[in-house]
């Protein structure tokens, strides 16, 4: 599965995942920083990638949007605020072990919390 993480989260965890053979790409690396909600989801559906966020509400509601207008979606990985957002190395591992028990990617337009 590919991931694009949100700005919200650091672009440290993308890194800690990409050193352990993960695609991960974030928001500050692709250049999206202050893009919308709808843009960054829009921008990860392009790229048929994960989206992984902190942003619960504004993302579960877009991903009916995304449905209801039959849009291209690859799922929403929320990351509960219980991971603190400074523990970067947490988070990596925490999608890494999301990550390996998902092989096949997750269904379109699924939301799960890690």
């Amino acid at each position: 599965m590919k991931y694009y993480l949100d700005e919200d989260l650091s672009p440290k965890i993308a890194e800690i995942l990409q050193q352990g053979g993960i695609d991960a790409v974030s928001a500050h690396v692709a250049g999206m920083l202050q893009a919308s909600d709808l843009e960054q989801l829009e921008f990860a559906s392009s790229q048929k990638r994960c989206f992984v966020t902190r942003n619960r509400n504004d993302f579960i509601r877009l991903t009916v949007q995304f449905f209801n207008e039959s849009r291209p979606h690859f799922g929403v990985l929320i990351i509960p605020y219980s991971y603190p957002g400074d523990r970067f190395s947490l988070i990596a591992d925490a999608i890494r072990k999301y990550d390996s028990g998902h092989t096949e990617g997750m269904s379109s337009y699924s939301i799960d919390f890690l």
